[in-house]
């Protein structure tokens, strides 16, 4: 197939619509316009200091309009964007930023702690510091006039669960069809506002921006989730769309009462994993309209999204796979499974990755023909509607049944006195295994009561043998909870 190519994304969108508010952080607001000649100064204090298009660059930022800017100077010039979790450990990232070969890093003098201790094993990476460009010596950048849809735009490493991260790459392809993908399903207002709380490092961050770029939509930015301060700005700014996780979700609810959103305010956009049923029921009540999604770093974004007409009567689906994506669900022997009948999911698509970075061997693996094997497991009910269950890797199989934690879970947080649950497997002589759960309350003497109100809401199978209680649970950058800390509890 030959390739394809497009206009450069912020040259294109500075040119339609140059005054249209692009970005807003902390009171200060840039147009599309500003953001191009501001990213085109930085583009240039970047080439000055010798860097070239197609060369792999870390980037180590917090979530702020700077970040953006740089962000957009990268595709300006043509520099791959090795995007950093600033979460993560010196050791981690030192290792990530090994694996991609980047010879250069972008950070700010927040992590020059990180820095120098990643510098101490990587003596000839060099570091750029974001307070450090202001004044620096510029040059007119070679600005990549079209992109070749084709060409990587990112790298994004998977949380590592399991083992090492594997850096995703996603292509501007890949990006240009998320955001297609994303207006064709949920709409397009030219009224649209999309508040970004969630990190920019993260591909749901990272998203945001691309399709202000592509949608010409304003973005309000963030550099932290506060619950009081979120709801202010959905009115402060009209904000219309938020992606937001469950945790998110549950602390804005909760800090609503009795208040409600603007009537304009279109959606939550919930990913993350599965989310409670108690706590969908509870935006309903608040008239919030959440549309659940499934996606993951490989799909550059959701790729299965719940219309908004099906919300209510598909509570707790994911939905149907965006326009241009394809979905199925592959069966414990290999075969396509059934209307509700649970396996592997497999997507495929123009947002899919085309592979990870420097993975020859672990990219075939991933993929069948052209469908990319998730690793998570789900159904597909008789109208094509997807529901996810768990992790393949997560699943518990007692005596022949298969239970997946996330469920466990979700009944356990939808107890008021819990705020956060954890459950794996545990080895039994008779079952094979039986889960157990780990729980985080103020309150440890209702081991008890907890077990009852498991009898309410499950099958006797799926009920946890024993519970366990924790101050915090343990979870990675990504806030996935580390089932193998768990295991280690238990052993």
């Amino acid at each position: 197939m030959t390739n394809q190519f497009i206009p450069n994304f912020i040259k294109k969108r500075a040119s339609l619509t140059p005054n249209r508010e692009a970005i807003e952080f902390k009171g200060k607001t840039y147009t599309f316009s500003k953001l191009y000649d501001k990213s085109y100064q930085i583009a240039g204090q970047l080439s000055a200091l010798g860097l070239k298009k197609g060369q792999y660059v870390g980037v180590l930022l917090n979530n702020h309009a700077d970040t953006a800017l740089i962000y957009v100077a990268f595709q300006l010039i043509g520099l791959r964007a090795v995007i950093l979790n600033n979460r993560l450990t010196s050791a981690e990232l030192a290792w990530q930023l090994k694996d991609s070969k980047a010879q250069f890093v972008v950070t700010e003098e927040e992590f020059s702690a990180k820095w120098h201790s990643i510098q101490e094993s990587l003596p000839n990476l060099k570091g750029i510091v974001k307070e450090e460009l202001v004044g620096s010596a510029f040059i007119a950048p070679i600005v990549v006039d079209e992109v070749n849809l084709e060409d990587v735009c990112t790298v994004m490493y998977t949380s590592g669960t399991t083992g090492h991260p594997k850096g995703v790459l996603q292509t501007y392809g890949n990006h240009w069809w998320s955001a297609v993908g994303s207006a064709l399903n949920l709409g397009l207002s030219e009224k649209d506002c999309w508040l970004c709380a969630v990190p920019m490092f993260h591909i749901s961050g990272y998203s945001i921006l691309m399709r202000s770029l592509i949608y010409g939509m304003k973005i309000v930015i963030l550099d932290s989730f506060d619950e009081k301060n979120t709801i202010q700005r959905i009115h402060s700014e009209k904000v219309t769309i938020m992606s937001v996780v469950a945790t998110m979700l549950q602390r804005i609810v909760s800090e609503l009462k009795d208040e409600r959103l603007p009537v304009d305010f279109r959606c939550m956009l919930l990913g993350g994993g599965p989310a409670p049923k108690t706590l969908l029921e509870q935006c309903l009540t608040k008239q919030i309209p959440v549309f659940q999604t499934y996606g993951m770093t490989e799909t550059a974004s959701q790729i299965v999204t719940l219309a908004p007409e099906d919300s209510l009567k598909k509570l707790g689906s994911a939905g149907k796979p965006l326009f241009p994506s394809a979905l199925k669900i592959i069966n414990v022997n290999g075969r396509e499974a059934e209307a509700n009948e649970a396996g592997e999911i497999f997507v495929k698509g123009p947002n899919v990755t085309s592979g990870y970075l420097n993975r020859k061997e672990e990219t075939e693996k991933q993929f069948a023909g052209q469908w990319f094997s998730t690793g998570d497991i789900g159904y597909v009910d008789e109208e094509g509607f997807l529901y996810v269950l768990d992790r393949r890797s997560d699943l518990i199989i007692s005596g022949g049944e298969n239970i997946y934690p996330a469920e466990i879970e979700g009944v356990l947080v939808s107890h008021p006195a819990i705020t956060d649950a954890g459950v794996i497997g545990m080895k039994d002589e008779q079952w094979g295994e039986v889960p157990v759960a780990f729980v985080v309350t103020k309150d440890n003497n209702i081991q008890e009561e907890l077990i009852h109100y498991c009898q309410q809401h499950l099958a006797k199978y799926k009920v946890p043998k024993q519970i366990s209680f924790l101050d915090v649970m343990p979870r990675n950058a990504a806030k996935k909870i580390m089932r193998k800390e768990l295991r280690k509890l238990l052993d």
